[in-house]
């Protein structure tokens, strides 16, 4: 029995990591919402999915959309959120398998971040264009282009300020939970 004990408490600093990140996604969400798709969510899962794994970013993000979203309102959105995450998630999991973003420059990685604005919003704007009719697609996603635009310099702007505080804090809490 005491060969498990290691292992139990290494499960539980982890759920535990796992449920401080979700908190801060939930409260990020819930601080910013007075700024339309500026929030530092995106880069906080980004950070995760670097630092952690797809796994863990996907798990954060499903919980704080879901959590969030029964402070700021469940609907359609819900399910294009949660697969916008999900594929940005996937996405940052696949290029840091094979390129390491710990090889790319700090500005580089900012880049990235912004990017990810345009590219969240492209997804949420083709899941949810079924239910407004896929002939609108395309002016259904020029019209949120502003919005999209927010949150990429949203994103540029919260991992210039996260990623020095957020990357040394994770990999602290990483080698004392699981050394």
């Amino acid at each position: 029995m005491p060969t498990n004990q290691p292992f139990r408490i290494r499960k539980v600093h982890h759920i535990a990591l796992l449920g401080m990140l979700t908190t801060l996604c939930y409260v990020s969400r819930i601080v910013f919402q007075f700024l339309p798709n500026v929030q530092p969510v995106t880069v906080i899962l980004l950070l995760i999915t670097m630092l952690l794994g797809m796994k863990d970013g996907l798990i954060v993000s499903l919980l704080s959309v879901v959590i969030s979203n029964i402070n700021l309102g469940l609907g359609v959105w819900t399910l294009a959120q949660i697969t916008s995450f999900s594929i940005i998630i996937i996405l940052t999991g696949l290029i840091n398998r094979y390129v390491s973003f710990e090889r790319l420059t700090f500005f580089g990685m900012v880049f990235y971040a912004g990017l990810t604005g345009y590219i969240y919003g492209f997804i949420i704007s083709a899941v949810q264009a079924p239910f407004f009719g896929i002939q609108n697609f395309w002016a259904y996603y020029l019209s949120g282009l502003p919005f999209d635009t927010l949150h990429a310099v949203g994103n540029s702007g919260f991992y210039l300020i996260l990623a020095p505080i957020l990357i040394p804090l994770i990999k602290k809490l990483m080698k004392n939970f699981y050394a």
